[in-house]
């Protein structure tokens, strides 16, 4: 498995940022997960939210709601391309600008 850089700006900021003021820990870890796969593959994810879940351990509802989280803080872009498509998934990293 290819190791993965994070980026320092997501444990020192981010987490407290989405766990302690957002009260969203599922979407500190929805994003950690997507960031590391983005990094190790050099593209976007394409994933539905029954295998995101799966991969980290949330329940499938959990993993819906934490994604929503995520766009409305503009920390993940989705694409799909009808409303039945697996989404795919971009890592924003607003704090680079």
């Amino acid at each position: 498995m290819k190791p993965v850089s994070l980026d320092a700006y997501i444990p020192q900021t981010l987490l407290r940022d989405l766990v302690g003021h957002d009260r969203k820990p599922a979407a500190f870890l929805i994003y950690l997960w997507l960031y590391a796969e983005q990094q190790r593959n050099g593209e976007s994810v394409a994933i539905s939210y029954a295998a995101l879940a799966e991969e980290t351990g949330l329940s499938r509802s959990a993993a819906q709601t934490a994604v929503g989280w995520l766009r409305k803080r503009k920390l993940l872009a989705v694409k799909q391309e009808s409303v039945t498509a697996t989404p795919v998934y971009t890592v924003q990293m607003p704090w680079r600008r």
